[in-house]
């Protein structure tokens, strides 16, 4: 393979060898004060603060931790999250828009604090962040943004011309004083906190459930039970889902990134263009000390694939080529996000009635900020403090404007399409047909299978019903998984369970 193809299989940099820890599958009943369920950015810092203000807390993982979307990430650590705050003002109000700023800015100010208390070497940088236009038709949203940072008092720095990147920028808009770092090293930091003040952590343990209002019990797929005076769901996708209806309130976005060596050099600041299909980039350092660029962008929602996922990899790298130029390419990702109705979190009470669950979820792309300020918000919440962002992220608000109407509309007549679709089409490809290292949905003894192809030639062949509600699921080469386009569920070629609301694996076909 040649130094600047894509490589061929998926490889975080922030999940080097250097930056794993390993903990115990879970193997007994337990009970403590807390129980967490997702080890990821809200669940690490709800265990660091809820352990530091003296709570038994047991942090549980399906699989490893910090290896969900934290460490699939572009780790920006900002407020600034796209053209949003224009929106914010007239769905939302003006007062909302700013504690929504405001939320975030203390997030990123806590992470500062938290690297200095407990010395964590986790590449923190400050940076500044732009948004930029290219095209003329987009240079309007940015003025636009630009006057909602002014009704809002956010300082930001409207901009034409040159902004350090090697093509031409019409418009920008420039947030000083953000910042960027590695995402594993500083949540894996605070992990050792955890453990001293007596918090327990496991991994390999799914939870099926969780059931009861006031002393919530979480049930694990193996059978143990985990009673607890407070339960949070930070589990990327919340369970329980058939309660709070959660899937119906979520779009799951699949977004792709290179970390490449370019032969220019790095643009200083972080950068996002507001255009469709437009990309992100910041600078990062490589194991050895290499500086690299990682390019992200080319999404799609999550289960959509219409011919090939690398495809996305591919527009990732033409663009890496066209502007930087590209000596290596060392890692490639991808992740999934989940988005809201209005583009605001769900953080706070699961449901009406369960006082004791509480769940996070739909960061939109903005996880690093968003994930924080609900672990701060949930501590306080299970503390019986005062916090002024409650309203803002409670889960049960109901108020919805026309946009987001339409958007829950639009959501959950495509998941029917898809369902429909997956359902009639038909599939004439057979076994025989696939070659080694490829999967495809087959026709096999009669039946719609999925079939996976390894290196040595040995077939995997599973039914591709969704676990969770029944959809059929789509191949994804990128990353060899089967993915599901009503709600974003992942499984392995060999019929586990990667991530999303399924709990029970795909049945093997004989």
């Amino acid at each position: 393979m040649r130094a600047n193809q894509i490589p061929r299989s998926p490889d975080s940099i922030w999940l080097t060898e250097a930056s794993q820890s390993t903990f115990p599958k879970l193997e007994q009943d337990l009970e403590v004060d807390v129980a967490i369920i997702g080890a990821g950015t809200t669940g690490v810092t709800a265990a660091y603060l809820l352990s530091q203000a003296g709570l038994g807390v047991a942090l549980i993982e399906a699989n490893h931790v910090l290896h969900g979307t934290t460490g699939y990430t572009t780790a920006k650590i900002s407020s600034q999250h796209g053209a949003l705050y224009h929106k914010l003002i007239k769905q939302a109000g003006e007062e909302k828009a700013r504690l929504y700023y405001e939320a975030n800015e203390n997030a990123l100010n806590f992470i500062r604090e938290l690297v200095e208390k407990e010395n964590i070497d986790a590449e923190l940088e400050t940076k500044d962040a732009f948004i930029y236009a290219t095209s003329e038709s987009y240079v309007e949203k940015i003025k636009n943004e630009a006057d909602a940072y002014q009704q809002l008092g956010i300082k930001g720095i409207l901009e034409e011309g040159d902004v350090g990147l090697p093509f031409d920028v019409l418009k920008s808009l420039r947030l000083p004083n953000q910042a960027q770092f590695h995402p594993v090293k500083f949540f894996g930091g605070l992990v050792p906190s955890i453990l001293k003040n007596g918090g327990q952590i496991y991994e390999g343990t799914r939870i099926e459930t969780v059931k009861g209002k006031r002393n919530p019990t979480a049930i694990t797929t193996d059978g143990y039970t985990i009673k607890s005076k407070h339960c949070i769901v930070s589990s990327h996708f919340p369970l329980n889902d058939k309660t709070g209806l959660y899937f119906t309130r979520l779009h799951a976005q699949r977004s792709y990134c290179l970390a490449v060596e370019p032969k220019s050099d790095l643009p200083d600041g972080m950068s996002l263009n507001i255009e469709p299909n437009g990309t992100s980039l910041r600078s990062a350092t490589g194991p050895s000390g290499e500086p690299l660029l990682l390019i992200g962008g080319a999404g799609h929602t999550a289960g959509k694939i219409e011919d090939s996922s690398f495809q996305s990899y591919e527009q990732l790298k033409q663009f890496g080529e066209k502007w930087f130029g590209v000596e290596d390419i060392p890692y490639r990702w991808s992740s999934q996000d989940l988005i809201t109705l209005d583009s605001i979190p769900y953080i706070g009470q699961n449901v009406a009635g369960e006082d004791h669950i509480y769940v996070a979820t739909g960061f939109g792309k903005w996880g690093m900020t968003n994930g924080v300020a609900a672990a701060l918000l949930i501590r306080d919440l299970i503390l019986d403090q005062d916090n002024q962002y409650t309203t803002l992220y409670d889960p049960l608000r109901t108020k919805l404007k026309k946009t987001s109407i339409a958007s829950f509309v639009q959501e959950n007549t495509d998941v029917t399409k898809e369902f429909v679709k997956g359902k009639v089409q038909k599939r004439d490809k057979e076994l025989e047909d696939l070659e080694n290292n490829k999967g495809a949905v087959i026709k096999y003894n009669g039946k719609q299978t999925g079939a996976y192809k390894d290196e040595q030639g040995n077939a995997h062949l599973l039914n591709i019903t969704c676990t969770h509600m029944g959809c059929t699921l789509n191949w994804n080469d990128a990353e060899r998984s089967w993915d599901c386009p009503c709600h974003g569920g992942r499984f392995s070629y060999t019929g586990e369970v990667l991530e999303g609301l399924p709990t029970k694996p795909l049945d093997r076909v004989k």
